[in-house]
């Protein structure tokens, strides 16, 4: 018997709804897109700043898990509440508190890495048309966030220390901004570490003048060498209205996407609001394996191994990078962090060099998506994490090579 229902090519139809404006303002990260060109075999990049996966501690996380099950599978598989399971944000706080920000676990928020923690707060706190205050360059990811918030994203000038205070408090009389978003510890994409007589005027500014700050520190636990800077968090001034955001992906594993938010009680109320809406809660399992890690294995011991091999792997590519980069290119020695950031010669374009790059099997990212406003098409940032000294050398001679195939134009 024939089917009574009509083809659907015999339907009237009309087009869906549009998509709201926000979705197609903010563009794709070119970062992740050339992490998709690169992903083939044999390709050494320079271009993602991702963690060095032998490194993981895949058997004491491993055994994490299998504790987490052991101790209470239905717990593990069970939903949560939004501020995060207890016992991880004891840990956390008891290891905030041990690098110098007294913090207990009603201060802080579990999320779904530290990028969560950002989206919260900007939903918390920004207001399409809101003016919001950047180091420039900034990290790419942050621009994507306040873009998709219909911000005023405004530049702060920035030299090879970080923000400039007298220029960060003309900006902020002139545009009275809602926020400013710092990464202030071996900043992406820069590697720069801002003083701590900066980040006193930072706190002070921020509190005769009525501003919020977002201090991101996903790095700061990968200090090489030099003394520790205290967070802006802790300045005067600051305690009542910084969010400091935390990360478990790069001293733990990014695959956890564990992050935690600290932040006053009000803001701090608000962004639960705001996760109850986006998740709920951060996964379960993950939040109790976590945290029985941090209470059995030693992880400042697996930091320092950490540190060890990234420092030796900063050194081989600050060793190599004369001979690689054209004569008269400059570059910054970072204390830590995973990047390193240069500057070519005139007549130089790092998207330009970037396409003859890939054709030799090696990548970087330039420098150009993470300016707000004119940028500097001539930097570059490379990610010194992910190879060892050998594959750097390496990496940086098919680098000479590309440098060599001539200046590379816009």
């Amino acid at each position: 018997m024939p089917s009574s229902t009509p083809s659907p090519t015999t339907l009237p139809t009309s087009p869906p709804p549009a998509f709201a404006a926000r979705a197609t303002a903010v563009a794709g990260s070119p970062v992740r897109e050339i992490l998709a060109l690169t992903a083939r075999p044999g390709v050494i990049s320079f271009a993602g700043g991702l963690p060095a996966p032998e490194l993981f501690d895949a058997e004491g996380l491993r055994a994490s898990y299998d504790a987490a099950f052991a101790e209470s599978a239905g717990r593990a598989l069970q939903y949560s509440t939004t501020e995060g399971a207890p016992e991880l944000r004891e840990e956390v706080a008891a290891r905030v508190t041990a690098r110098g920000l007294a913090t207990c676990a009603e201060d802080l928020v579990v999320t779904t890495g530290s990028q969560q923690a950002l989206t919260l707060i900007t939903s918390t706190l920004v207001e399409p048309g809101d003016a919001v205050l950047v180091e420039n360059p900034t990290y790419l990811a942050a621009l994507q966030c306040f873009g998709l918030a219909g911000a005023r994203v405004i530049p702060v000038p920035c030299d090879g220390e970080g923000i400039l205070p007298d220029a960060l408090e003309e900006i902020v009389a002139r545009e009275r901004p809602k926020l400013l978003y710092s990464v202030p510890t071996f900043q992406n994409p820069t590697g720069r570490t801002l003083p701590g007589v900066r980040r006193a005027a930072v706190a002070e500014i921020a509190a005769r003048r009525g501003l919020w700050l977002v201090e991101d520190d996903p790095y700061g636990e990968l200090r090489f060498e030099g003394a520790e800077v205290p967070w802006l968090a802790a300045h005067p001034g600051a305690q009542d209205r910084t969010a400091l955001l935390g990360s478990f992906s790069k001293v733990m594993a990014p695959g956890l996407r564990l992050g935690w938010l600290r932040a006053p009680e009000a803001l701090r109320r608000a962004a639960v609001v705001t996760k109850q809406a986006a998740d709920l809660h951060t996964s379960t399992v993950d939040q109790l394996a976590a945290a029985h890690y941090l209470r059995t294995a030693d992880l400042d011991a697996h930091i320092g191994a950490v540190r060890a091999a990234y420092r030796e792997r900063r050194d081989a590519l600050l060793a190599g990078l004369g001979a690689a980069l054209p004569e008269g290119s400059a570059w910054n020695r970072p204390e830590g962090g995973m990047f390193v950031w240069a500057r070519l010669p005139e007549g130089y374009d790092a998207t330009g060099l970037l396409a003859s790059a890939v054709s030799r099997d090696v990548a970087f990212v330039p420098g150009a998506p993470f300016y707000t406003g004119a940028p500097d098409p001539r930097t570059l940032r490379l990610s010194f994490t992910t190879h060892t000294p050998r594959e750097i050398g390496v990496g940086l001679e098919r680098l000479a090579a590309a440098a060599r195939s001539g200046p590379a134009g816009a």
